[in-house]
């Protein structure tokens, strides 16, 4: 306990060893993210499943543009996995540093990742601060947002039929849509060794609330 009953400030290897914890922590957190995903994702396959042998291609349709939101969610979560695995990877480097030079180094590799781990709803807010902290230590520099030029309209609204037609043929096997190029083209990317979800049965339910929940999810 310090002066005044204030603790005294975190040396450089405490604040790195708190820094990497706190980045497990949003780790565990995304891929609690991704099993409530998927979950919701297999109950509209089955949804689905039912409107296409009932022949209702407009509820089919609006479903599987459900289910191609939601893997779209997936595959930016274990990208943002991916660049929290590299900021550990990082700071673990900064201790090795740490011994040698005696203090924290700036990095290139961390301010990239955290460029764009800012701008993932469900941790922005720790990777504010986490950013902020590490302005203050030294590792990156102020952030600057980055212009990115987009798809003109027309190119989305074609690029998102697309893969809802891939998604309408792997889930009715070719009853409906149209055959993609490649099929592995419609799933979300998934780290190697990462657990296939377990179909859980649940009665069907309706398809408005099913929505709302998906929504609720990627907000």
């Amino acid at each position: 306990m310090g002066l005044f009953s204030k603790s005294p400030s975190k040396t450089p290897k405490d604040q790195v060893n708190e820094w990497c914890s706190r980045i497990r922590k949003e780790g565990y957190g995304l891929d609690r993210q991704i099993r409530a995903i998927q979950r919701e994702e297999e109950k509209v396959k089955r949804s689905l499943k039912e409107a296409a042998k009932k022949g209702d291609q407009d509820v089919c349709r609006v479903l599987a543009k459900e289910i191609v939101q939601s893997r779209k969610a997936i595959s930016r979560i274990y990208t943002s996995k991916a660049h929290l695995n590299s900021v550990q990877s990082q700071m673990k480097a900064q201790l090795a540093t740490l011994r040698v030079a005696g203090s924290l180094q700036q990095s290139t590799v961390v301010m990239k990742a955290m460029q764009e781990l800012v701008k993932l709803p469900e941790i922005s807010k720790t990777m504010q601060d986490l950013s902020k902290e590490m302005m203050r230590a030294g590792i990156i520099e102020e952030m600057l947002e980055d212009t990115m030029e987009g798809l003109e309209p027309e190119e989305l609204e074609e690029e998102a039929q697309k893969e809802v037609d891939k998604v309408l043929w792997e889930i009715t096997a070719g009853q409906l849509g149209m055959a993609p190029a490649m099929v592995h083209d419609a799933l979300p990317a998934e780290p190697e060794g990462a657990a296939a979800l377990e179909p859980e049965e649940e009665p069907e339910e309706d398809i408005e609330e099913m929505r709302n929940r998906l929504e609720a999810l990627r907000s």
